[in-house]
């Protein structure tokens, strides 16, 4: 059947099924209580089915994914425990991405791409200055200007600035403050390493979505220095979903979802994204679906997702919950109250007391509905819990299928390159234009003679012995007589 095995409560299956995987899921709980290892669970089982995986791999231990577990007494009394009878070690296919190009394939997307909306987050800039990002874009489409990395971005921006008055009949008002400041945020950026993201070849969506040996490719982005640029990182999701959505075309109702998505630390997202981005966000969860796209967040509380975001996940896995403060026995409080209530259980309670590898499941039925909330022993992986070695990890990445076509970075011709070709062609006209007869004759009536050098100095030096001798005369006019 298409079910991931999720784990069994009191010998009893606990499945997602397939056919609602893109109904959405939220894997929570608090650091150190399994969310890894269920993501791990949940990742190789769509894998089996044939569904591609896409996921951060936040800490670097998600590469065991790619190799074969191992069996050993705590992997067997949980095989017991849940009935599992087909259990044996299997890696999946895997292949390692790195927005920075040293791990994994390079990651890379064009400013234009990105888009204005997305890269004003990623700048941090303010409403006007947002607003100048527009007309920007605008300008370059217009003007035929393709902005495919950060120099490109640059280069119309000091163009706007050097034109201003003639692009203000057009665009209004253009702030060379506010000009100046998008280009300084875009100077740090640089500084800070994003620019590697911003180029060509840009990353093909297809690419993401393929099998082999008819399982699915599991897609691993390399996350431990991305999570050192938090904007890097939200942003870059958030343009892959939005890419998702625009080119994937509609499916409807399908047995199995086209890729599944997971989405780690998710609330560095809702942290910092603005309102206009949150509701973008918003409508891209609930639309998305329909292109057979599946979303799963991963992060500590339910607390830390929007309501309206919260409220399209159907599928949840609450891990362990402390209470020791009164804020956390409110978050405690609140993720019971997403679940589907069981008779049986104080859901409350019990997600205080979970232990490792515990959790509380509900998941969608066939009709689409949340079954009532369980207590779940959670499966042992089949592939290697924790990381691969070094030379594992760069075998996997060199034998990639993929690695030839994004190994080198192209800068083919773009804004940058337009504009200085614009800019010399204008000093050049600027040469070549004859000098207006008024002017020439100006020019001419500078240009002296010798003699006329000589005379006009002469002049001077008469007109300055002349001016000393008056005063004198003057001076002595008006001493007082004796």
């Amino acid at each position: 059947m298409n079910r991931v095995l999720i784990g069994a409560a009191d010998g009893k299956p606990q499945y997602l099924l397939g056919a609602m995987a893109n109904r959405h899921g939220l894997v929570a709980g608090a650091t150190g209580t399994g969310k890894t290892v269920t993501l791990q669970v949940l990742a190789e089982g769509f894998s089996r089915l044939g569904v591609p995986v896409f996921s951060a791999d936040i800490k670097g231990d998600l590469s065991g994914i790619s190799a074969p577990g191992s069996r050993n007494k705590p992997v067997d009394k949980r095989i017991e425990a849940i009935g599992i009878t087909d259990w044996a070690p299997t890696g999946c296919p895997t292949r390692l991405w790195d927005i920075f190009g040293q791990s994994g394939q390079t990651v890379r997307t064009t400013v234009a791409d990105l888009g204005p909306t997305l890269l004003a987050n990623l700048l941090e800039l303010n409403d006007t200055q947002s607003g100048l990002m527009q007309l920007a874009f605008d300008y370059a489409d217009k003007q035929n200007l393709p902005l495919l990395d950060l120099k490109d971005l640059e280069a119309v921006i000091n163009w706007m600035m050097g034109h201003r008055k003639a692009l203000e009949a057009d665009y209004g008002n253009l702030s060379t403050q506010s000009l100046g400041a998008i280009l300084r945020r875009v100077l740090v950026l640089k500084n800070e390493g994003g620019e590697v993201f911003f180029g060509e070849p840009a990353l093909a969506i297809q690419d993401l979505i393929a099998t082999e040996q008819d399982q699915g490719v599991i897609n691993l982005l390399d996350g431990r220095q991305l999570m050192m640029q938090p904007r890097v990182y939200t942003t870059f999701l958030l343009w892959l979903l939005a890419e998702l959505f625009e080119q994937l075309p509609e499916r409807g109702d399908q047995p199995l979802p086209l890729l599944v998505f997971f989405f780690d630390e998710a609330h560095l997202l809702f942290d910092s994204a603005p309102p206009a981005l949150l509701e973008k966000l918003e409508q891209t969860v609930r639309l998305i679906r329909s292109k057979g796209v599946g979303i799963y967040f991963v992060t500590q509380s339910p607390s830390d997702i929007p309501d309206s975001v919260l409220g399209q996940l159907g599928n949840r896995i609450q891990h362990a919950l402390r209470a020791y403060t009164p804020s956390d026995q409110k978050a405690v409080k609140a993720a019971a109250q997403t679940f589907r209530p069981n008779p049986a259980l104080d859901t409350a309670q019990v997600i205080t007391e979970l232990g490792l590898g515990e959790a509380l499941v509900s998941t969608l039925d066939d009709q689409g509905v949340p079954s009532v909330v369980e207590k779940t022993l959670i499966a042992p992986p089949r592939s290697q819990i924790g990381p691969i070695d070094g030379a594992a990890m760069d075998a996997l990445r060199d034998d990639s299928p993929l690695a030839a076509k994004y190994a080198e970075a192209i800068d083919r011709d773009s804004a940058h390159e337009r504009l200085q070709a614009r800019r010399v062609e204008q000093e050049k006209a600027a040469e070549k234009q004859p000098v207006p007869e008024k002017d020439a004759s100006l020019k001419r009536s500078r240009r002296q003679t010798p003699t006329e050098a000589f005379t006009k100095s002469f002049l001077r030096s008469l007109a300055t012995q002349i001016s000393r001798i008056l005063v004198q005369m003057l001076k002595q006019m008006m001493k007082p007589r004796r």
